[in-house]
């Protein structure tokens, strides 16, 4: 028969090592694994170039639909493009040649906006005037900065957002970039040609 081994219980000396191990060595194994890099950030779209030589010639206007890009001329000189959201599907912008007729800088929309709720929250965010408000919402018309009218019905060029550069997105007015509108406005005056083709 043998004998019993004795049990092994280790040394003060040999777990302060083990822990001292453990703790110079870790943090370095630590700062060595660099978590991975976070992916590269998409370069936000170009929405506009502007390069007016401020010549003779006057200003005009061409917005492509199938592109969704107006091209601006001065004379016969292209001086400047733009991305553009015309009217989606049952609220098509019309095609034509058009003149601007009144320009307001801070116009606001009667007809079209956003609903809320009672605490401004957005419950519907392209609604008319005219459509039933649920309990305790609010209509709040939409803003049109640098308003350009071209008919007589509420066609015009603004200000606003370009959701999806190359794509539809109003209710029927051409939004400009915001950035670029205040930059034709300034350029444009009342009769300035505006063609619109499909």
């Amino acid at each position: 028969m043998f004998p019993a081994r004795p049990r092994m219980i280790p040394s003060f000396g040999r777990v302060f090592c083990s822990i001292v191990t453990v703790l110079v060595v870790l943090p370095g194994v630590w700062s060595c694994a660099s978590p991975p890099p976070p992916p590269p950030q998409r370069a936000a779209p170009v929405l506009y170039e502007w390069n007016d030589d401020g010549g003779p010639g006057e200003i005009s206007i061409h917005i492509d639909m199938r592109s969704q890009i107006a091209t601006i001329h001065r004379g016969n000189r292209e001086v400047g493009w733009c991305y553009v959201a015309t009217g989606r599907d049952g609220q098509r912008t019309p095609a034509g040649n058009f003149r601007v007729t009144e320009m307001v800088v801070d116009k606001i929309s009667n007809r079209w906006g956003w609903q809320e709720n009672e605490f401004g929250q957005v419950i519907n965010p392209s609604a008319r005037y005219d459509h039933p408000l649920p309990p305790g919402a609010r209509f709040v018309p939409a803003p049109m900065p640098y308003w350009m009218r071209l008919t007589d019905w509420g066609i015009g060029l603004h200000g606003g957002i370009i959701p999806n550069p190359g794509s539809p997105a109003s209710a029927g007015c051409i939004r400009l970039p915001n950035d670029f509108a205040p930059v034709l406005y300034r350029e444009v005056k009342i009769g300035t040609p505006v063609k619109i083709t499909l």
